[in-house]
C-alpha cells in the first residue's frame, strides 16, 4: 500500500507524511514543476514532478496508483477514476469519496461550472481550518487501520 497525494494545493501534506511515517507507509507527492523545491526529501516520502498542464498530476497519479492504494485529492474527476481503479480516496476536508457519493459530487461540480459559464457567481470553498485538519487526520488513521485489517482478513481466508 502507498499513499499518493495530489500535492499542488494540498493543505494536508504534513499530516499525511506524519501519519504515514508512524504506520511505515510510503508516500508519493505528485506536483507540478512550478512547485519544485530543493528541500531535502523526508524519509519515506518521494516527490514526483510533472508538467504544469491542467491534469498532468492526475494522469501521473493514475499511472502510478494500484488497487488498494490511498489517494488524497480535492479533484472529483481524479477521485472518480481512482475509485474505479479500486483505490481508497480521501478529501482533505475529512471525508472519503465513495461509489455512493461521487455521482452527486460530480453533478454539483458540473452545475457550478454551468452557472459560472452563464455568468453567475458561485461560492468558493470555505477556508481550511484546524478542525478540518484534525478531522482529516482521524479519517486517514481510521482508513489505514481498517484497510490493514481488510487486507489481513483477505490473506487469512
Amino acid at each position: 500500500m502507498k499513499i499518493y497525494v495530489d500535492a499542488d494545493a494540498s493543505p494536508v501534506k504534513a499530516v499525511v507524511t506524519e501519519v504515514a511515517q508512524e504506520k511505515k507507509i510510503p508516500v508519493v507527492l505528485v506536483m507540478s514543476f512550478s512547485h519544485f523545491s530543493h528541500d531535502e526529501e523526508t524519509k519515506g516520502v518521494e516527490t514526483v514532478y510533472v508538467d504544469s498542464g491542467a491534469d498532468a498530476a492526475d494522469y501521473r497519479i493514475m499511472q502510478l496508483a494500484r488497487k488498494n492504494d490511498i489517494i488524497i485529492t480535492q479533484d472529483y474527476g481524479l477521485a472518480s477514476l481512482a475509485l474505479a481503479k479500486g483505490c481508497l480516496v480521501l478529501h482533505h476536508k475529512g471525508f472519503a469519496y465513495t461509489s455512493s457519493n461521487i455521482d452527486q459530487l460530480l453533478e454539483s461540480r458540473y452545475a457550478s461550472a454551468m452557472a459560472r459559464k452563464s455568468g453567475k457567481r458561485t461560492k468558493g470553498p470555505k477556508a481550511f481550518t484546524q478542525a478540518d485538519r484534525e478531522k482529516f487526520r482521524e479519517l486517514l488513521q481510521k482508513t489505514i487501520q481498517n484497510h490493514k485489517e481488510d487486507i489481513h482478513e483477505d490473506h487469512i481466508d
